[in-house]
């Protein structure tokens, strides 16, 4: 999570004129990438009118919007790697303080986001009381983004410093295998109350701090980003460490991107032909889904090291470093000021109208033509415009909000 993550030790870096001297540049830029694309597809003017591309597969599929956050989660597994190397991956309390005091930070911050969001929507109801509206955590959504960040980060390290590379990577495959099983004989690709991983997160987490989804004209609470399903993303961000130790352990750049490419065509295909049994799930985080995703990830690196740090194109790069030096404090600021635009009402002729509806209706969609489709999506790009403006000065004064 951290920016400085993507320091690399000097003997690993191939010596040319124009790569990077100390940092894989290509690194923070594929992590931008996907901190924009996480704002842009959780803000769009109305959820009523999104360009397919912008929209999750509404169970079984892939769609672009589905590789953002795994995406991430790959690149914090490179990350952690660099990040572990001082500690030489041997276990030690310091080393075991750290990781449990950042899993531990991340997570109360996902639950403050959530329980700042249900307080604001209580505040905003004239039958319930401020102490009621800010009390409320009987349905609070336990799990989400930032928690399973945290939980995965928090296992991929404790095992890193606990065990051999060579052992992990059977721990990610046997996760992998055990979670197959699991799926295939616990009916997890169904969208119903008899699929395993929804009766199991009901039990863990309780029906009211889970999230609900309607798939089919079927809604049922079942949260993406559940209990059961972390576990393949524990493999997921292990995958992103394994990548990580050969990026440090290869000397030249190019021969970092042809490795990059060919984990990433092997875990693809992998992915793909193994989803004729097993489907590609986002929802349910199916093993499919996480060598698809890992593959992708894994190859879209390859070609920005050959782009970015090999033959020196930066200068389109920029805008998305901005977001790839401080992640995490850029999609915590997204997520503060979404609630916050749907929240702050201004007055508008007789009427208070939320910046929100401001921006998206009196704004945008008047340009757009009364295009719905077209104006939701110019507010999310507005949206991580005013949140890019917001890293440009951290950005350009080397300010790295670290946890």
């Amino acid at each position: 999570m951290e920016s400085c993550s993507t320091a690399l030790p000097k003997q690993t870096l191939k010596s040319h004129p124009k790569a990077a001297p100390k940092r894989l540049l290509s690194l923070d830029i594929l992590r931008g990438i996907t901190i924009a694309g996480m704002i842009l597809v959780n803000n769009p003017g109305t959820w009523g009118s999104i360009y397919a591309p912008l929209e999750h597969a509404a169970w079984n599929g892939l769609t672009p919007t589905d590789l953002v956050f795994p995406f991430f989660m790959f690149i914090m597994g490179i990350s952690t790697y660099f990040s572990l190397r001082k500690y030489q991956f041997t276990f030690s309390w310091a080393a075991l303080w750290k990781i449990v005091r950042r899993s531990a930070v991340i997570l109360l911050i996902g639950w403050a986001i959530a329980w700042f969001a249900l307080s604001l929507r209580g505040i905003a109801n004239p039958e319930v009381s401020f102490f009621d509206a800010v009390t409320n955590f009987s349905n609070i959504r336990i799990l989400g983004v930032l928690p399973r960040l945290a939980l995965c980060y928090g296992a991929s390290a404790i095992l890193a410093i606990c065990f051999k590379e060579r052992t992990i990577g059977w721990i990610t495959a046997g996760i992998l295998v055990v979670y197959s099983v699991i799926l295939v004989l616990g009916h997890g690709f169904e969208f119903s109350d008899r699929n395993i991983i929804s009766i199991i997160d009901h039990r863990v987490l309780g029906a009211n701090h889970m999230y609900a989804d309607t798939i089919d004209g079927v809604t049922l609470k079942f949260d993406p980003e559940g209990f059961i399903s972390t576990l393949p993303s524990i493999a997921h961000c292990l995958i992103g460490f394994l990548c990580g130790a050969m990026i440090v352990r290869t000397k030249d750049n190019e021969k970092r991107a042809f490795n990059l490419f060919i984990i990433g065509a092997i875990l693809t295909m992998a992915g793909f032909l193994l989803s004729y049994g097993l489907p590609i799930n986002k929802k349910v985080w199916s093993p499919t889904f996480v060598f698809t995703t890992c593959g992708l990830a894994s190859t879209l690196l390859a070609l920005l090291i050959w782009v970015i740090d090999i033959k020196g194109k930066q200068s389109w790069c920029r805008f998305f470093e901005v977001f790839g030096i401080n992640p995490l404090f850029l999609y915590v600021l997204s997520a503060v000021l979404g609630i916050l635009f749907s929240f702050i009402k201004l007055p508008i002729g007789d009427s208070m109208v939320s910046i929100h509806t401001i921006i998206y209706k009196y704004m945008l969609l008047p340009v757009c033509a009364d295009n719905k489709t077209l104006a939701s999506l110019f507010y999310a790009i507005v949206f991580v415009l005013i949140n890019w403006c917001a890293g440009v000065p951290l950005y350009k004064k080397k300010i790295y909000i670290k946890i």
